[in-house]
């Protein structure tokens, strides 16, 4: 499709909340294509000095209408091409043939605000990708809700469902209504078996991220212990 040139430039708002930018109205359509840049993308354009969600752009609108290249489309879930599995951290690095191919092995889940989507203490079986929304971990402790940490866009939870079916270790609690990419333990079962050039580098990116939050889980206990300590001489 072929939109008017422009004289403005965008900045966007990525999923690591950082802006990247400027960019030209062609640049932009680029990363709509490669679906870098989604409907729901915040993006700041010069011409109107306001930041806008993609969609309500009016330059770019065209770019959001459905097609056919579509892989999958399932009753109450938005249909995604391979390129939007990218919005999800641990598979960015992923060809569009792998992600395709991934997309065999998952299960797609709306979920409405304040939903539970998994509950504390009982029997994981599924790992979770967030592909839209947030949500978060909690955990009951005196009657009062402790909140353990906030799941955003492209983050995922559950992850040692696939390993061992033990119990959840918190409550997991949809903020606002979201999409979530749902790899059960049996399906990672049968992608390890049937596709193990592929899960080898779904299992790579997991357990790089993994090792990410147990040294920020270190330190911060680190941090914990030394005020404790700190507060014990004063006394």
């Amino acid at each position: 499709m072929e939109l008017p040139a422009s004289p403005n430039h965008y900045f966007i708002w990525g999923i690591d909340d950082s802006p990247y930018g400027p960019v030209e109205l062609s640049v932009l359509i680029d990363w709509i294509n490669d679906d870098r840049v989604t409907p729901e993308t915040w993006i700041f354009t010069r011409g109107s000095s306001v930041w806008q969600k993609a969609s309500d752009i009016s330059e770019l609108k065209d770019c959001f209408k459905p097609d056919s290249d579509t892989i999958f489309a399932k009753p109450s879930a938005v249909p995604f091409k391979p390129g939007a599995l990218r919005r999800i951290k641990i598979l960015a690095d992923l060809k569009d043939a792998q992600l395709a191919h991934l997309a065999d092995f998952l299960e797609f889940q709306e979920v409405l605000q304040r939903a539970e989507v998994v509950r504390q203490g009982e029997p994981g079986d599924a790992m979770f990708l967030i592909m839209s929304g947030e949500l978060r971990a909690r955990a009951m402790i005196g009657g009062k809700e402790t909140i353990l940490t906030t799941f955003g866009i492209g983050d995922f939870f559950g992850e040692l469902s696939l390993f061992d079916q033990g119990p959840r270790s918190a409550d997991v609690i949809a903020n606002v209504d979201s999409t979530l990419l749902r790899m059960s333990a049996t399906a990672f079962a049968r992608l390890t078996r049937e596709a193990p050039n592929l899960a080898t580098p779904f299992l790579q990116a997991t357990s790089r991220t993994l090792a990410a939050r147990i040294r920020a889980d270190n330190k911060r206990l680190i941090r914990i212990s030394q005020q404790f300590s700190a507060s014990g001489d004063g006394r």
